[in-house]
């Protein structure tokens, strides 16, 4: 039998064993494929950037723990993006499950990074059941809505939120979210309230967003893990997003490498047999 042939009746096991490394070693080792990064993105990386130092913004984890791949990448780094800008961070989730624990913990990781201060540089407020209701009320009391933090300590009790009291007091909403909250944001705290929305979603939900955009009521839009790839390459770190992008334009590689030398397989052999 042939080169040809025998391409043709490779075991598929070694198909599957360089799919596997193609998908493990940008894990490893970044790759650095180009990422191109889309206006909504560079619209929302420019609208936080602009913002002065020590603004106050408002950081949401309204998703689940199933959407973490493409979702977490996003809040962390939008967190260093802002933590870097010395920016005043209040966290809150519209997820009763995974959302609000999420939150503590990746806030609290990544501030270890910047020396901040839980109470100080950043607030963890939990989660509250009818987001419609939470979110019309934050416009006049923060502390009505909240009046203790995810740990249970009283507002009252924390530095940062004696000069954060409602919307008014927050430059910019970052949603990150893999449902319909993201919608809510739009329709009431930006459309009633005037508060300038952005927002990170999954690959699944991020057409139905672009309209927002398009209409001027979203500053900017991160879609699904190629969205988060284009944040971390802006805010210049090497996070999940590009090494798990690095992983997939690896296999896509791969594939493609694969169907050139079947199909040359097919037709040399074809033609060695004469048919």
């Amino acid at each position: 039998m042939g080169f040809w042939e025998n391409i043709q009746h490779i075991d598929r096991r070694w198909i599957y064993l360089l799919v596997a490394i193609a998908v493990f070693f940008p894990m490893i080792v970044v790759m650095h494929f180009p990422i191109e990064i889309t206006p909504e993105a560079r619209q929302l990386y420019e609208a936080i950037d602009a913002l002065p130092n020590g603004s106050v913004v408002m950081l949401t984890f309204d998703y689940y723990p199933s959407a973490m791949a493409e979702t977490q990448p996003m809040s962390i780094a939008a967190l260093r993006h802002m933590f870097s800008k010395d920016m005043k961070v209040l966290t809150l989730s519209n997820i009763p499950l995974g959302g609000p624990s999420i939150a503590e913990r990746v806030t609290r990781e990544i501030a270890l990074e910047y020396d901040k201060v839980y109470g100080i540089d950043f607030v963890n407020l939990g989660y509250k059941a009818n987001y419609v209701a939470v979110m019309h009320g934050l416009a006049s009391s923060i502390e009505s809505i909240f009046p203790s933090d995810y740990s249970g300590t009283p507002l009252r009790d924390l530095p940062m939120m004696k000069h954060v009291k409602n919307y008014r007091d927050i430059e910019f909403i970052f949603v990150v979210a893999d449902n319909a909250t993201v919608d809510y944001w739009i329709s009431i705290v930006n459309a009633q309230y005037g508060k300038p929305v952005g927002s990170g979603v999954t690959a699944v939900v991020a057409p139905k967003m672009y309209s927002f955009v398009d209409a001027g009521q979203m500053t900017g839009l991160l879609g699904g893990m190629k969205g988060a790839a284009e944040y971390e390459r802006m805010v210049d770190i090497s996070g999940s997003a590009i090494r798990g992008m690095d992983a997939q334009s690896l296999v896509h590689l791969l594939v493609i490498f694969f169907v050139i030398v079947g199909n040359l397989g097919f037709f040399m052999s074809r033609g060695k047999d004469g048919r």
